[in-house]
Formats: C-alpha cells, sequence, structure tokens
C-alpha cells in the first residue's frame, strides 16, 4: 500500500505539471506512443462476443477493483513514456468504448484532456484500435474503420482505423492504427491473414501520394518479416526497426527468454526525416525478472491465467518524436 500510494502522489503531481505545460506550451514537436494493453476489457458480457472470461465469474475472475487497477496502470503507463505529454496514443487490444471513455475520463488520464476514436469490428473476442489525441495538439478532419476482406479459413479480424487530422507543424497528418491477426496455428499458416491485413493498408496509402502518413499497432511480425518487408517495398520506412530500450531491452515483447518486437511504427518519405527521437519506453517499474529464462520481461497482467497485482502489459510501448524540418 505505501509504495502504491507514492506511486499515485507522483503520477498527481505530473498531471499538474503537464496540464500547466500542455497550455503554456509553442512547442514544434509531436509525441505519438504506440502501445498494446494486453486485453483491456470491461466487466460486462457483450452480446454475441467470445468475452467471458474477462468477466467476474470468467477463468479470469476479471472483477472492477482488477478493472480499475488496469486502467490507472495503463495511463500511468503513457505518461512515464515522454517528458511531454503524449500528441497521440495508438492502442490495441482495446473492448469497447466504455473501457475508452473510463481511460481517458475517470482514470489517472481524467483531467488531460484526450479524446479519443476507436473501431467497432467483427473480432470474435470484441477487441478493437484506438487512437487518443490531444485536441489542442491534433485535430481530426474525418475517421474510417477500414474492413480488411477475409481469405480462405480466415476469421473476423479487427477493422484498420484511419483517422485523419490536422496539426499546428506538420499539416495534415493521416494516421493508421492496425492489430493484425495473431500466430495462432503458426507463423507460417496465419501468415496470408497479416498479409492481407497489409495488402489492405497499402491500398489505403497509396491514395494519398507523398502525404504525411504514420502506421502503427501491434503487426504480430518482426521487422524482418514479409508482412512488414512488403509495407517497406511501398515506401514506407520502420521507424522503429533496430530500437532498444535504455535498461537494455531489445524489443517490444519477450518470447521464450528472446526480445524482439511485434509493435511497429512505419513512416512515409514526407516524415522519415522529421524524425528527432524514437525509443522503447523500458522503464524499470514496467518490467520484472522472468524467473525461466533470466533477464527481464515485461510486467504483464496475467501469466497465463494467474492474476498478477501490479501489471502492466505484456508489450513494452514505442515513443516516437517527430519535429519541425
Amino acid at each position: 500500500m505505501q509504495r502504491t500510494f507514492h506511486i499515485g502522489f507522483y503520477f498527481i503531481f505530473k498531471i499538474l505539471i503537464f496540464n500547466i505545460f500542455i497550455f503554456s506550451s509553442a512547442r514544434a514537436q509531436l509525441t505519438f506512443v504506440e502501445l498494446n494493453c494486453e486485453n483491456l476489457f470491461d466487466t460486462h458480457h457483450d452480446i454475441g462476443k467470445n468475452d467471458m472470461e474477462f468477466t467476474p465469474e470468467g477463468v479470469r475472475h476479471w472483477t472492477k477493483s482488477r478493472y480499475w487497477h488496469k486502467l490507472n496502470s495503463i495511463g500511468q503507463e503513457i505518461l512515464s513514456c515522454s517528458k511531454e505529454l503524449p500528441d497521440l496514443v495508438a492502442l490495441c487490444e482495446v473492448e469497447n468504448d466504455t473501457v475508452l471513455h473510463d481511460l481517458t475520463r475517470r482514470s489517472l488520464l481524467r483531467t488531460l484532456g484526450y479524446h479519443y476514436l476507436m473501431t467497432e469490428s467483427s473480432d470474435p473476442r470484441g477487441i478493437d484500435v484506438a487512437l487518443l489525441y490531444q485536441p489542442v495538439r491534433f485535430r481530426p478532419l474525418c475517421y474510417e474503420y477500414i474492413e480488411v476482406p477475409l481469405v480462405k479459413e480466415m476469421t473476423p479480424t479487427r477493422d484498420i482505423l484511419y483517422v485523419s487530422g490536422l496539426t499546428k507543424d506538420f499539416d495534415t497528418l493521416h494516421v493508421f492504427v492496425v492489430h493484425a491477426p495473431s500466430r495462432r496455428n503458426g507463423e507460417k499458416a496465419s501468415r496470408p491473414y497479416r498479409m492481407q491485413v497489409m495488402q489492405t493498408l497499402s491500398e489505403r496509402i497509396a491514395e494519398f501520394g507523398k502525404a504525411n502518413v504514420i502506421v502503427a499497432g501491434d503487426f504480430n511480425d518482426y521487422a524482418d518479416s514479409q508482412p512488414l518487408r512488403f509495407l517497406e517495398q511501398q515506401g514506407l520506412t520502420n521507424a522503429t526497426k533496430t530500437l532498444r530500450g535504455s535498461n537494455g531491452v531489445g524489443g517490444t515483447y519477450r518470447y521464450q527468454g528472446e526480445w524482439r518486437s511485434l509493435d511497429h511504427i512505419l513512416l512515409s518519405p514526407s516524415l522519415t526525416s522529421r524524425m528527432d527521437t524514437a525509443y522503447i519506453n523500458d522503464a524499470s517499474f514496467l518490467l520484472e525478472e522472468d524467473p525461466r529464462y533470466g533477464g527481464l520481461r515485461p510486467r504483464r497482467t496475467f501469466n497465463g491465467y494467474r492474476y498478477q497485482y501490479g501489471g502492466f502489459s505484456d508489450h513494452l510501448p514505442l515513443v516516437m518524436k517527430l519535429c519541425v524540418e
């Protein structure tokens, strides 16, 4: 309890500082964060969705107490990404409008003025993607859910979220948030599903020519995979391809003791030269000892079906800062 109290006090203080900063700053920089939240579900069953495990009666015993702790943990994780308040935050594995409302209006982020847009996909579990944004830094013009056409044996997946908006320093930004199908049943067997997402994405990006485009999310693929190489062949640059964290982690995700990145941020040529810095947020409180393989791993909410109080996510956040040329 004592440690929790000190963490909460620190972040309340940080929120107050951010409020002063955001309304007084004329910074010519944009801070973008990407984070897979690891199953940010509310506690209620949505009819037609396979989400019963995230209810109080489900196998994960997902109670209101655990839910609210998770919301504040995600808020804390976002705030730890940068000294400046992130302008845009791409989120994966968020269930519905309820969790986004609670995250932006009732958690640690409640005084910071974040607005959000999210998809309403046909994903069987009901998970979606979202974009948080600061209205004083990014003003949406339009948004769209881009449905991914199914190929043989492919189940419905998350829609791609597309948001176009105005910024003071970067003119119009076109932002795409992606959560590609998992590697369930093996990487090779599931690769066509992720390639279908990339093909759908590239067709839309091609419509914008030399415009400012950011693509971010959980691709469920590494930088050297066929789907990511395909996007680079379409002219995008994987700006987070070789990132490491300050605590030495070599990716956003750790599998069987190996750090690699499933999360990526890609930029159009018009933005590549504007990238000031990028890094993995591997703050020490987001990590824990890995008892099986040694070293560190993300401090996740669940280890299997075992709840871990004080956990955040099984992914670490990506942070990228763009500056004016």
